[in-house]
């Protein structure tokens, strides 16, 4: 894979693979003055951190099924989750909990995405938020932008997206701290 490529497939920066390059962390070989990555050592790179490093990650969405899929696939990787189905009993885990990433649904009942993402990061600015949403063009998505950086998983997706995001998660933050 070309570097623009292995950033899509992460689903981070370019400048981000630049900076995992300098640091040695990610497994690629240069050809002239261009890198190239090799998918089967990339996943293996990827599913080695994971291994690692254990998170508590929180799920925030109304949709049972959801959180199903999150708590069983991440559990069965090794980390601990907790899931909430409403917005207001979301806030206070953050606010009283330590955890190392939120999911949190866009569209929801009561209070909704946008303005759980404001309160997350007025309580916990340094937590690190993905937006799990179907509607990454809408209004809602661009009021949740204005309160500050955020991941974003479009639904549908599947377990192993689920995994993919929470590994690079992982992988990124150890490297950059």
């Amino acid at each position: 894979m070309t570097l623009e490529e292995v950033a899509n497939y992460l689903r981070v920066t370019e400048k981000t693979i630049y900076r995992l390059l300098d640091k040695r962390g990610i497994p690629a070989t240069r050809v002239g003055h261009q890198w190239r990555f090799d998918k089967t050592f990339i996943d293996a790179w990827l599913f080695q951190s994971s291994m690692e490093t254990e998170a508590h990650v929180l799920v925030i969405d109304d949709d049972d099924t959801i959180c199903s899929l999150f708590k069983d696939t991440l559990e069965d990787a090794g980390h601990k989750v907790t899931t909430v189905n409403n917005s207001s009993e979301g806030l206070e885990l953050v606010k009283k909990g330590d955890y190392d990433l939120v999911f949190l649904d866009l569209k929801m009942p009561g209070m909704d995405g946008a303005e759980l993402f404001r309160q997350i990061r007025a309580a916990k600015p340094e937590t690190p938020v993905t937006v799990v949403t179907g509607f990454p063009e809408s209004d809602l998505m661009m009021r949740a932008l204005e309160h500050g950086p955020l991941g974003v998983m479009k639904k549908p997706f599947k377990g192993s997206d689920v995994l993919t995001t929470v590994r690079n998660y992982l992988r990124l933050s150890t490297r950059t701290k």
